[in-house]
């Protein structure tokens, strides 16, 4: 199997919506962002799949060699092979990916995130960087279009952080703020119960209200920001805040049942809103 077999099976067999945006870019593009992709599903399957801490932190650990060792030497891991050289013509710096390692990092070595402020250092780790590597392959000519890109990342991480509180604190964590859950007077614990008697109380929805209502103000924000002349360049990214926008407002008509189950997009559906994006150009 060749690296650029690699990193496409890596792509395709995760189902994210970031997939259905690639299908629409031209070839070298698509080859670049599908490999960047593929690394920061290597490096964040480390810490979903691997049970042991110390053992997830010895491999972000390679990790974290390995990329040093492909920008200055020969890469080893056939995704690192098939996005290093790429690098140069898309704006990849081997900082961009140790800061994908660093959010990861901080996975292993936190479960909570005292207040927002907490919260958004690790998204903008995770998220950031990830949505301005992806923006400088899309295509951009604007300092403004960064800011863009950091905000939509921001905005799609908050949307993924509201999806998943069942399933991260099935895993012990809890990435809402705990300021915020003490504002709504929701208990850690209440979270990581995710059951009756309180379920899904008011006090739960208020919580979850708060955090849907930043999560769009954020990707208001976003939108305000990307400049008229990179707007075509970006539709990749405007593919898919349309696809996890979508997938917050289902959340929301659904009243936030996010504990005991994970709320998706069927595949026609975000490749639907993909396409339409597409067509409407926003």
């Amino acid at each position: 199997m060749t690296p650029q077999q690699y990193v496409q099976d890596k792509a395709a067999g995760s189902g994210s919506s970031f997939y259905y945006a690639f299908l629409f870019l031209p070839p070298a593009q698509r080859t670049a962002i599908t490999a960047f992709y593929a690394f920061c599903r290597e490096v964040d399957d480390v810490v979903d799949e691997t049970q042991d801490a110390g053992v997830a932190a010895a491999k972000l650990q390679w990790w974290q060699h390995e990329v040093a060792q492909a920008f200055t030497a020969t890469p080893t891991h056939p995704a690192m092979k098939a996005l290093v050289p790429l690098s140069a013509e898309f704006g990849i710096q081997q900082a961009h990916l140790q800061a994908v390692i660093d959010g990861c990092r901080i996975d292993l070595e936190q479960t909570r995130f005292l207040d927002f402020a907490g919260l958004q250092r690790y998204c903008h780790l995770v998220a950031g960087i990830v949505g301005e590597v992806a923006a400088n392959i899309f295509g951009r000519t604007q300092a403004a279009t960064v800011h863009y890109a950091h905000q939509l990342g921001l905005a799609m991480q908050l949307t993924n952080i509201i999806r998943d509180v069942g399933d991260d604190a099935r895993r012990g964590r809890i990435y809402l703020p705990l300021s915020e859950l003490q504002r709504f007077d929701v208990k850690a614990h209440e979270l990581l119960q995710r059951q009756a008697p309180w379920g899904y109380s008011d006090r739960f929805q208020a919580l979850m209200r708060f955090q849907a209502e930043r999560a769009h103000a954020t990707y208001d924000a976003a939108l305000r920001l990307l400049p008229d002349v990179d707007r075509a360049a970006q539709k990749p990214g405007l593919m898919m805040a349309n696809i996890y926008r979508t997938l917050l407002r289902e959340i929301e008509a659904q009243r936030f049942q996010v504990l005991h189950q994970r709320t998706s997009l069927t595949p026609l559906r975000k490749l639907w809103i993909a396409t339409q994006t597409h067509l409407r150009g926003r």
